[in-house]
């Protein structure tokens, strides 16, 4: 009998293997066109449909004006905007302009820090969506070859 009973709780325990790991597939197919995207009208129309886009001063993006290895480009972004339910990282120039799309739950603070990749110099944006509005804030941020600043 407890052959039975270790026979169900690894079944069990493949079963749940498998439904956890088809989850991270499903939250990436939500953006998977925009992902996909090579032009940035594109993925505004996919991610933010007919929102409203507005300059603001109220998003702090930190990031390098010259990054040496475009590889590793470090960027945070923080704000005090009420109400954010995602938060996006747009290059211009890249092949697939959006580079990093985060969900928000409500409890949560709106405070992101990763690395992105960039091909070359290019307009950085960061957006904050909301229920009624999209946030933006940009910058130029320059790609240097090889880290010697050519």
């Amino acid at each position: 009998m407890s052959g039975q009973l270790s026979r169900r709780r690894l079944m069990q325990g493949v079963m749940s293997f498998l439904a956890l790991s088809a989850i991270p597939m499903q939250l990436f197919a939500r953006a998977k066109v925009a992902f996909e995207a090579t032009e940035k009208d594109i993925v505004y129309k996919e991610l933010f449909g007919d929102l409203p886009i507005v300059e603001s001063a109220d998003i702090k993006m930190k990031i390098p004006d010259i990054a040496e290895n475009g590889a590793v480009v470090p960027i945070t972004i923080s704000t005090d905007i009420e109400g954010v339910k995602s938060i996006f990282v747009i290059i211009d120039s890249n092949p697939n302009p959006l580079s990093a799309s985060f969900h928000m739950s409500p409890s949560s603070p709106a405070d992101i820090s990763v690395r992105i990749k960039m091909g070359k110099s290019s307009l950085v944006r960061a957006m904050v969506k909301t229920s009624d509005k999209v946030y933006m804030t940009s910058k130029e941020v320059k790609v240097t070859i090889g880290g010697c600043g050519g």
